[in-house]
């Protein structure tokens, strides 16, 4: 197939767009950087320099590539889009891949209609953002917690849906370029359990969202799938294991009150609050078999060596 994945630069269009040429695809891949075109040429991408919020030239991208499918992978999570990352600013932080997930979608939808391209999938997200009720555990059919972040989740896979694609909402990333700036926090002592640390965060390696996504797309999936990892955790689980493996010290212990007033109440809510979700619907459907199940497991292997 022709594919077109808007973010080929990207934590998982770095491992998406190889896995792809390899299977046999075309591949026209976007950034927004010309400096980064040797990088998809290398991947063995033809490279398009597009900015995902300028409607025209999104249109104009789709329709020059005439693809058989669309991928939306754009994010704004680069220090060079977002800043430094920092449990005080999240929101700042996010404000970009927010429009992507948005303004974004749109533009590329319209664009995917224009040009009769019938396919497509797109970035979601599923790491602690579940309702926060019930269970500490959820599936495709419960509703996301209502947060800023959310509402433009929440747009994305109503326009995506309404087109008739899939959204593959993707857990916490971590695996090559995903999490480093949040394993410095983690050195420095910068990341603290808050509260009891009851909040589940939901993992997924980056290989392993790639080779789901490669699965969504061949297999033409629609719908909502959770591309997370078997197993689910509370932060006063995996903070503590991660701080081990990266030979930092444990992690330090704020009450509720004292982070909201340092963090904010987004902050105190993901990490007492937060639910984590189920991948029982991507494994049956798309018949994924991941290759790192565990963030357990996961986490020790990057961080062998000194990498992460």
């Amino acid at each position: 197939m022709r594919v077109f994945v808007a973010g080929g630069t990207g934590v998982i269009g770095r491992r998406l767009v190889p896995e792809l040429v390899g299977r046999g695809h075309e591949i026209t891949a976007t950034t927004t950087t010309p400096a980064k075109l040797g990088l998809l040429a290398d991947l063995g991408a033809t490279g398009v320099v597009m900015d995902g919020l300028d409607a025209a030239a999104v249109g104009e991208a789709v329709a020059a590539a005439a693809p058989d499918v669309v991928v939306h992978q754009m994010t704004a999570l680069s220090q060079t889009h977002a800043g430094k990352p920092s449990l005080r600013s999240a929101e700042r932080f996010f404000s970009g891949t927010n429009r992507l997930r948005s303004e974004g979608v749109d533009h590329l939808l319209a664009a995917a209609a224009a040009a009769g391209v019938p396919h497509v999938v797109a970035q979601g997200h599923a790491s602690m953002n579940g309702q926060r009720r019930g269970g500490w555990v959820k599936t495709e059919e419960d509703p996301l917690e209502e947060l800023e972040g959310t509402r433009a989740v929440r747009h994305l896979e109503e326009a995506v849906l309404g087109f008739g694609g899939a959204v593959l909402r993707y857990g916490g990333f971590y695996g090559p370029g995903a999490n480093d700036e949040q394993v410095e926090l983690i050195r420095k002592r910068m990341f603290p359990i808050v509260g009891a640390g009851t909040g589940h965060f939901s993992w997924i390696h980056v290989d392993d969202a790639a080779h789901a996504t490669v699965l969504a797309i061949e297999q033409k999936a629609s719908g909502v799938l959770n591309i997370v990892d078997d197993e689910p955790a509370a932060v006063r689980d995996w903070l503590p294991y991660l701080a081990k493996l990266a030979g930092a010290k444990p992690p330090r212990h704020l009450p509720a009150w004292l982070a909201r007033l340092i963090g904010g109440d987004m902050m105190v809510g993901m990490m007492t609050e937060g639910r984590g979700f189920s991948n029982a619907k991507a494994k049956r459907e798309l018949g994924w078999v991941l290759q790192h199940p565990s963030w357990r497991e996961g986490f020790a292997t990057e961080l062998a060596g000194g990498r992460g």
